[in-house]
């Protein structure tokens, strides 16, 4: 009889367990269900090109049957970078420079693409991060002048501009916007590596999307802009030579959380697909079509991943 109840009690306690394993399995499909049912947090920056590049993430998402919850248009890096780092955001555009520089605290910069991607791609897998492939589009900072000014005063690059303020302290009146005159990259670092300061009066600090509007219609000299920015043609602006290498490579990224990619995997895939044809004359041409033909993110965006092929 003793060995009766044995038996039979270890039956029970086999069949026990395989019951909790069985309802472990199923909690944890539960656990995966419930996270490939959450829509994929979108995130950008408020500039025209964050959000051209917020639209080409959430519509290509769309289309592969994902649902997207449009968190674009955030002003700041940092806030963004924030967003993302406590799951208000899943996925956004970062550029290289700006993890390097500003989330991760560097203080030197990196000129080399291949460089830069390599290092911030491994420093955020300690953040929970992954930087899928990197765009060809390289949107760095640039110190503009009109054409027709340029060539009256003979400044063809940084350097030229220096030369002149230093010897006309009042001659230039420059603006850029706030981010650019605080952070480590920014306006201070400008001013020492190239020997020279803007005065007091002669700095204006206001909202990105004015400086090119202030220097188009000659309240400025001179202002701080982003590369691929499609209103330096527009407007017959030319961007001053670089000529010491100053600032670093802003090639744009999808920066997603692991543990989104993680539940979709395929996401990387779709990405991928749009990075690899970002160049810089390609956001350009976008970039122009939202801030001078006044089309919508959202309208370029479509328009450009139809004609690539990318929306079905």
């Amino acid at each position: 009889m003793r060995i009766f109840m044995k038996s039979k009690m270890r039956k029970v306690s086999i069949l026990i367990g395989m019951m909790i394993i069985v309802s472990a399995a199923l909690i944890g499909c539960g656990a995966d269900t419930a996270a490939a049912d959450k829509p994929i947090k979108v995130g950008s920056k408020d500039f025209t090109e964050q959000l051209i590049l917020g639209q080409l993430t959430m519509q290509a998402l769309e289309n592969a049957g994902f649902e997207v919850e449009d968190n674009t248009n955030i002003a700041g890096s940092d806030k963004l970078r924030s967003a993302q780092m406590s799951g208000d955001i899943d996925v956004y555009w970062e550029y290289t420079g700006t993890a390097w520089l500003m989330h991760l605290q560097n203080d030197e910069a990196i000129t080399d693409s291949q460089m830069a991607y390599d290092k911030v791609k491994e420093a955020d897998l300690d953040n929970g991060l992954v930087w899928l492939n990197y765009a060809p589009l390289n949107n760095t900072y640039t110190i503009m002048m009109k054409k027709a000014k340029s060539e009256e005063l003979g400044i063809k690059s940084i350097s030229d501009l220096a030369d002149y303020i230093n010897d006309n302290p009042d001659g230039i009146r420059f603006a850029a916007d706030h981010e650019f005159t605080a952070r480590p990259d920014g306006l201070p670092a400008l001013e020492e590596t190239y020997g020279f300061e803007f005065n007091e009066a002669s700095l204006n600090v206001m909202d990105m999307g004015i400086v090119y509007t202030t220097l188009k219609d000659d309240q400025i000299d001179s202002g701080m802009g982003f590369a691929t920015d499609g209103r330096i043609q527009a407007f017959d602006f030319v961007n001053l030579e670089d000529d010491k290498n100053f600032f670093p490579v802003y090639n744009a990224a999808p920066v997603i959380r692991k543990d989104t990619l993680d539940a979709h995997p395929e996401i990387a895939d779709i990405l991928n697909k749009i990075a690899v044809e970002l160049d810089n004359d390609t956001i350009i041409q976008m970039n122009y079509m939202v801030d001078i033909e006044e089309m919508e993110p959202k309208e370029v965006a479509a328009k450009w991943l139809e004609e690539n092929g990318m929306l079905e």
